[in-house]
Protein backbone atom coordinates (compact mmCIF):
# COMPACT_ATOMS: atom_id res chain seq x y z
CA UNK A 1 0.00 0.00 0.00
CA UNK A 2 1.37 3.41 -1.00
CA UNK A 3 0.42 5.79 1.79
CA UNK A 4 1.89 9.21 2.55
CA UNK A 5 1.67 12.25 4.79
CA UNK A 6 -1.89 13.58 4.90
CA UNK A 7 -3.55 10.25 4.05
CA UNK A 8 -5.72 8.47 6.62
CA UNK A 9 -6.24 4.73 7.02
CA UNK A 10 -9.09 2.90 8.73
CA UNK A 11 -8.61 -0.55 10.25
CA UNK A 12 -11.07 -3.43 10.37
CA UNK A 13 -11.96 -2.60 13.99
CA UNK A 14 -12.83 0.99 13.05
CA UNK A 15 -9.83 2.97 14.30
CA UNK A 16 -8.69 5.78 12.00
CA UNK A 17 -5.01 6.76 11.79
CA UNK A 18 -3.26 9.69 10.11
CA UNK A 19 -0.21 8.71 8.09
CA UNK A 20 3.18 10.27 8.88
CA UNK A 21 5.90 10.84 6.29
CA UNK A 22 6.53 9.01 3.03
CA UNK A 23 8.90 6.24 4.18
CA UNK A 24 7.22 3.09 5.52
CA UNK A 25 7.97 -0.60 6.01
CA UNK A 26 6.80 -2.86 3.19
CA UNK A 27 3.89 -4.40 5.12
CA UNK A 28 3.05 -1.61 7.59
CA UNK A 29 2.20 2.10 7.59
CA UNK A 30 3.63 4.50 10.16
CA UNK A 31 0.57 6.39 11.37
CA UNK A 32 -0.89 7.79 14.61
CA UNK A 33 -4.37 7.07 15.87
CA UNK A 34 -6.71 10.02 15.30
CA UNK A 35 -10.28 8.76 15.76
CA UNK A 36 -11.46 5.77 17.74
CA UNK A 37 -15.00 4.35 18.13
CA UNK A 38 -16.43 5.47 21.46
CA UNK A 39 -20.05 5.23 22.67
CA UNK A 40 -19.59 8.62 24.36
CA UNK A 41 -17.76 10.23 21.45
CA UNK A 42 -18.80 13.68 20.25
CA UNK A 43 -18.50 12.84 16.53
CA UNK A 44 -20.74 10.58 14.55
CA UNK A 45 -20.59 8.84 11.20
CA UNK A 46 -23.65 6.77 10.41
CA UNK A 47 -24.56 4.86 13.54
CA UNK A 48 -21.05 4.93 15.03
CA UNK A 49 -19.78 7.52 17.50
CA UNK A 50 -16.09 8.45 17.52
CA UNK A 51 -13.73 10.26 19.84
CA UNK A 52 -10.94 12.40 18.42
CA UNK A 53 -7.57 12.03 20.12
CA UNK A 54 -5.55 15.24 19.95
CA UNK A 55 -2.24 15.34 21.83
CA UNK A 56 0.52 12.95 20.80
CA UNK A 57 1.09 11.68 24.34
CA UNK A 58 -2.65 10.91 24.60
CA UNK A 59 -2.45 8.88 21.41
CA UNK A 60 0.45 6.83 22.75
CA UNK A 61 -1.36 6.32 26.05
CA UNK A 62 -4.52 5.11 24.25
CA UNK A 63 -2.44 2.66 22.21
CA UNK A 64 -0.55 1.35 25.23
CA UNK A 65 -3.76 0.89 27.19
CA UNK A 66 -6.16 -0.38 24.51
CA UNK A 67 -4.38 -1.22 21.26
CA UNK A 68 -0.81 -2.30 22.15
CA UNK A 69 -0.59 -4.39 18.98
CA UNK A 70 0.05 -1.19 17.00
CA UNK A 71 3.12 -0.21 19.01
CA UNK A 72 6.12 -1.68 17.23
CA UNK A 73 9.84 -1.29 17.81
CA UNK A 74 10.99 -0.19 14.37
CA UNK A 75 14.56 -1.29 13.53
CA UNK A 76 15.11 1.47 10.96
CA UNK A 77 14.17 4.24 13.41
CA UNK A 78 15.36 2.43 16.58
CA UNK A 79 12.30 3.46 18.56
CA UNK A 80 8.74 2.44 19.36
CA UNK A 81 6.33 3.73 16.72
CA UNK A 82 2.67 3.32 15.90
CA UNK A 83 2.50 1.12 12.80
CA UNK A 84 -0.60 -0.28 11.11
CA UNK A 85 -0.27 -3.62 9.26
CA UNK A 86 -1.50 -3.14 5.70
CA UNK A 87 -3.47 -6.40 5.75
CA UNK A 88 -5.92 -5.03 8.33
CA UNK A 89 -6.55 -1.71 6.57
CA UNK A 90 -10.21 -1.58 5.60
CA UNK A 91 -10.03 1.74 3.78
CA UNK A 92 -7.29 4.05 2.59
CA UNK A 93 -8.41 7.70 2.38
CA UNK A 94 -6.46 9.84 -0.12
CA UNK A 95 -6.85 13.66 -0.07
CA UNK A 96 -6.47 14.17 -3.84
CA UNK A 97 -9.11 11.51 -4.61
CA UNK A 98 -11.49 13.09 -2.09
CA UNK A 99 -11.08 16.56 -3.60
CA UNK A 100 -11.79 15.12 -7.05
CA UNK A 101 -14.90 13.43 -5.67
CA UNK A 102 -16.04 16.64 -3.98
CA UNK A 103 -15.71 18.58 -7.23
CA UNK A 104 -17.93 16.01 -8.98
CA UNK A 105 -20.59 15.30 -6.38
CA UNK A 106 -21.32 18.81 -5.18
CA UNK A 107 -21.51 20.36 -1.72
CA UNK A 108 -23.39 19.10 1.32
CA UNK A 109 -22.34 21.44 4.12
CA UNK A 110 -20.50 24.69 4.86
CA UNK A 111 -17.11 23.12 5.59
CA UNK A 112 -17.11 21.26 2.27
CA UNK A 113 -18.10 24.49 0.52
CA UNK A 114 -15.29 26.52 2.10
CA UNK A 115 -12.66 23.79 1.63
CA UNK A 116 -13.53 23.57 -2.06
CA UNK A 117 -13.51 27.37 -2.39
CA UNK A 118 -10.01 27.56 -0.90
CA UNK A 119 -8.77 24.79 -3.19
CA UNK A 120 -10.30 26.58 -6.18
CA UNK A 121 -8.66 29.85 -5.16
CA UNK A 122 -5.19 28.28 -4.85
CA UNK A 123 -5.67 26.38 -8.13
CA UNK A 124 -6.70 29.52 -10.02
CA UNK A 125 -4.16 31.93 -8.53
CA UNK A 126 -1.09 29.66 -8.43
CA UNK A 127 -1.75 27.74 -11.65
CA UNK A 128 -1.06 24.33 -10.07
CA UNK A 129 -3.07 21.43 -11.47
CA UNK A 130 -5.98 19.87 -9.61
CA UNK A 131 -3.97 16.67 -9.17
CA UNK A 132 -1.49 18.57 -6.99
CA UNK A 133 -4.15 19.45 -4.40
CA UNK A 134 -6.10 17.49 -1.81
CA UNK A 135 -8.32 17.82 1.25
CA UNK A 136 -7.30 16.03 4.44
CA UNK A 137 -8.31 16.10 8.11
CA UNK A 138 -11.66 15.15 9.62
CA UNK A 139 -13.51 16.15 6.43
CA UNK A 140 -11.68 13.43 4.50
CA UNK A 141 -13.24 10.70 6.68
CA UNK A 142 -16.64 12.31 7.26
CA UNK A 143 -16.02 13.07 10.95
CA UNK A 144 -15.95 16.86 10.80
CA UNK A 145 -18.04 19.26 12.83
CA UNK A 146 -19.32 22.75 12.05
CA UNK A 147 -16.19 24.14 13.76
CA UNK A 148 -13.61 21.93 12.06
CA UNK A 149 -10.61 23.43 10.26
CA UNK A 150 -9.88 23.31 6.55
CA UNK A 151 -6.91 20.98 5.98
CA UNK A 152 -5.46 21.21 2.49
CA UNK A 153 -2.55 19.29 0.95
CA UNK A 154 -0.24 20.38 -1.86
CA UNK A 155 1.92 17.73 -3.57
CA UNK A 156 5.29 18.22 -5.28
CA UNK A 157 8.08 20.66 -4.43
CA UNK A 158 7.51 22.99 -7.36
CA UNK A 159 3.75 23.09 -6.77
CA UNK A 160 4.27 23.72 -3.06
CA UNK A 161 6.56 26.67 -3.71
CA UNK A 162 4.13 28.16 -6.23
CA UNK A 163 1.26 27.88 -3.77
CA UNK A 164 3.40 29.31 -0.96
CA UNK A 165 4.35 32.36 -3.02
CA UNK A 166 0.71 32.77 -4.03
CA UNK A 167 -0.35 32.69 -0.38
CA UNK A 168 1.94 35.64 0.31
CA UNK A 169 0.03 37.73 -2.24
CA UNK A 170 -3.40 36.46 -1.24
CA UNK A 171 -2.90 37.24 2.45
CA UNK A 172 -1.99 40.83 1.52
CA UNK A 173 -5.08 41.14 -0.65
CA UNK A 174 -8.27 42.54 0.88
CA UNK A 175 -10.56 40.49 -1.35
CA UNK A 176 -9.19 36.93 -1.15
CA UNK A 177 -10.80 36.06 2.20
CA UNK A 178 -7.42 34.83 3.48
CA UNK A 179 -5.95 36.44 6.59
CA UNK A 180 -2.95 35.73 8.75
CA UNK A 181 -3.64 35.13 12.43
CA UNK A 182 -4.16 38.17 14.64
CA UNK A 183 -3.37 38.31 18.34
CA UNK A 184 -6.76 36.99 19.48
CA UNK A 185 -6.44 34.07 17.05
CA UNK A 186 -2.96 33.33 18.35
CA UNK A 187 -4.21 33.38 21.95
CA UNK A 188 -6.75 30.71 21.03
CA UNK A 189 -4.17 28.70 19.08
CA UNK A 190 -1.70 28.98 21.96
CA UNK A 191 -4.25 27.57 24.42
CA UNK A 192 -4.70 24.56 22.14
CA UNK A 193 -1.05 24.00 21.17
CA UNK A 194 0.46 24.55 24.62
CA UNK A 195 -1.09 21.27 25.80
CA UNK A 196 1.22 19.47 23.38
CA UNK A 197 4.10 21.88 22.69
CA UNK A 198 5.30 24.01 25.57
CA UNK A 199 6.64 27.53 25.01
CA UNK A 200 5.98 31.04 26.27
CA UNK A 201 3.24 33.10 24.64
CA UNK A 202 5.61 35.87 23.53
CA UNK A 203 7.89 33.36 21.77
CA UNK A 204 4.84 31.67 20.27
CA UNK A 205 3.57 34.93 18.77
CA UNK A 206 6.98 35.81 17.31
CA UNK A 207 7.08 32.63 15.24
CA UNK A 208 3.40 31.95 14.50
CA UNK A 209 2.32 35.46 13.49
CA UNK A 210 4.36 35.41 10.27
CA UNK A 211 3.32 31.99 8.97
CA UNK A 212 1.46 31.66 5.68
CA UNK A 213 0.51 27.96 5.76
CA UNK A 214 -1.98 28.63 8.54
CA UNK A 215 -4.54 31.35 9.05
CA UNK A 216 -8.14 32.33 8.55
CA UNK A 217 -10.28 31.85 5.43
CA UNK A 218 -13.68 33.55 5.68
CA UNK A 219 -13.62 33.20 9.48
CA UNK A 220 -12.55 29.55 9.47
CA UNK A 221 -9.11 28.22 10.42
CA UNK A 222 -7.07 26.63 7.67
CA UNK A 223 -3.81 24.70 7.55
CA UNK A 224 -1.98 23.84 4.33
CA UNK A 225 0.44 20.92 4.34
CA UNK A 226 3.18 20.75 1.71
CA UNK A 227 4.23 17.20 0.80
CA UNK A 228 6.90 16.10 -1.64
CA UNK A 229 5.99 13.96 -4.63
CA UNK A 230 6.83 10.25 -4.61
CA UNK A 231 9.62 10.67 -7.18
CA UNK A 232 11.25 13.33 -4.99
CA UNK A 233 11.87 10.86 -2.16
CA UNK A 234 15.07 8.94 -2.98
CA UNK A 235 15.13 7.34 0.47
CA UNK A 236 13.67 3.85 0.83
CA UNK A 237 12.75 2.24 4.13
CA UNK A 238 15.83 0.85 5.87
CA UNK A 239 18.37 2.52 3.56
CA UNK A 240 18.97 5.13 6.27
CA UNK A 241 19.30 4.10 9.91
CA UNK A 242 18.10 6.48 12.63
CA UNK A 243 19.06 6.00 16.27
CA UNK A 244 18.11 8.17 19.28
CA UNK A 245 21.19 9.06 21.32
CA UNK A 246 19.74 11.40 23.95
CA UNK A 247 18.10 14.78 24.25
CA UNK A 248 19.47 18.28 23.91
CA UNK A 249 18.68 21.97 23.94
CA UNK A 250 20.77 23.88 21.41
CA UNK A 251 21.39 27.35 20.07
CA UNK A 252 22.23 27.55 16.37
CA UNK A 253 21.99 29.64 13.20
CA UNK A 254 19.77 28.50 10.33
CA UNK A 255 21.79 28.26 7.10
CA UNK A 256 19.30 26.26 5.00
CA UNK A 257 15.54 26.91 5.07
CA UNK A 258 14.58 25.49 1.66
CA UNK A 259 12.73 22.58 3.34
CA UNK A 260 10.89 24.67 5.95
CA UNK A 261 7.50 24.53 4.25
CA UNK A 262 7.37 20.75 3.87
CA UNK A 263 6.10 18.05 6.19
CA UNK A 264 8.45 16.64 7.32
CA UNK A 265 10.39 19.92 7.59
CA UNK A 266 14.17 20.30 7.82
CA UNK A 267 16.38 23.24 8.80
CA UNK A 268 20.13 23.02 8.13
CA UNK A 269 22.03 24.68 10.97
CA UNK A 270 25.54 25.85 11.84
CA UNK A 271 27.36 27.31 14.84
CA UNK A 272 25.65 24.84 17.16
CA UNK A 273 26.03 25.45 20.89
CA UNK A 274 24.70 22.68 23.12
CA UNK A 275 23.05 24.42 26.06
CA UNK A 276 21.88 21.27 27.79
CA UNK A 277 21.93 17.49 27.29
CA UNK A 278 23.73 15.42 24.66
CA UNK A 279 26.96 17.25 23.88
CA UNK A 280 27.21 16.48 20.17
CA UNK A 281 28.61 19.44 18.25
CA UNK A 282 28.05 17.67 14.92
CA UNK A 283 24.28 18.29 14.86
CA UNK A 284 23.68 19.41 11.28
CA UNK A 285 19.93 19.89 11.13
CA UNK A 286 16.66 20.30 12.98
CA UNK A 287 13.80 18.16 11.66
CA UNK A 288 10.17 17.43 12.51
CA UNK A 289 7.31 15.32 11.18
CA UNK A 290 4.79 17.72 12.73
CA UNK A 291 3.29 20.54 10.68
CA UNK A 292 3.40 22.97 13.59
CA UNK A 293 7.19 23.25 13.18
CA UNK A 294 6.99 24.39 9.54
CA UNK A 295 8.01 28.02 8.80
CA UNK A 296 9.59 28.25 12.23
CA UNK A 297 12.78 30.06 11.15
CA UNK A 298 14.54 31.44 8.10
CA UNK A 299 18.10 31.72 6.81
CA UNK A 300 20.38 33.79 9.03
CA UNK A 301 18.11 33.60 12.07
CA UNK A 302 19.36 32.27 15.36
CA UNK A 303 17.16 29.73 17.10
CA UNK A 304 16.95 27.81 20.35
CA UNK A 305 15.50 24.33 20.04
CA UNK A 306 14.95 21.33 22.28
CA UNK A 307 14.30 17.76 21.18
CA UNK A 308 15.72 14.29 20.63
CA UNK A 309 19.19 13.90 19.16
CA UNK A 310 19.34 11.23 16.46
CA UNK A 311 22.24 9.57 14.71
CA UNK A 312 21.57 9.40 10.97
CA UNK A 313 23.58 6.72 9.14
CA UNK A 314 23.65 5.99 5.44
CA UNK A 315 26.36 3.59 4.42
CA UNK A 316 29.66 4.78 5.89
CA UNK A 317 28.48 8.37 6.50
CA UNK A 318 26.94 9.55 9.77
CA UNK A 319 25.68 12.84 11.13
CA UNK A 320 23.33 13.98 13.90
CA UNK A 321 20.05 15.83 13.84
CA UNK A 322 17.67 17.27 16.42
CA UNK A 323 14.18 15.78 15.99
CA UNK A 324 11.23 17.80 17.32
CA UNK A 325 7.70 16.76 18.15
CA UNK A 326 7.95 13.55 20.16
CA UNK A 327 7.42 15.23 23.54
CA UNK A 328 5.49 18.30 24.79
CA UNK A 329 8.81 19.75 25.98
CA UNK A 330 10.12 19.93 22.37
CA UNK A 331 10.25 23.44 20.94
CA UNK A 332 11.97 25.74 18.47
CA UNK A 333 11.94 29.50 18.99
CA UNK A 334 13.78 32.52 17.65
CA UNK A 335 16.69 33.49 19.92
CA UNK A 336 16.43 36.94 21.43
Amino acid sequence: MKAREGDLVETIEGNIFDVKGLVHPLDRVIAFIRFTPDLNGERRRGETRYRKVYALHERYELLRRTFPQYLVFDPAFSQWLCEVPTDIVKQHYEPSAYLSQLRRKGIHDELEKQALELAQLLHAESGVGWGALGISGSLLVGLHTSKSDIDLIVYGSQNCRRVYNTLRSLVRSKTSGLKSYKKRDLERLFDFRSKDTMMGFEDFVRTESRKLLQGDFHERDYFIRCVKAWDEMPETYGAVQYKPVGEARVRATVIGDSEMIFTPCIYRIDGVQVLEGNNSNSIREIASFRGRFCEQARNGEEVIASGMVESVKKGASEYFRLLLGNKPSDFMILAR
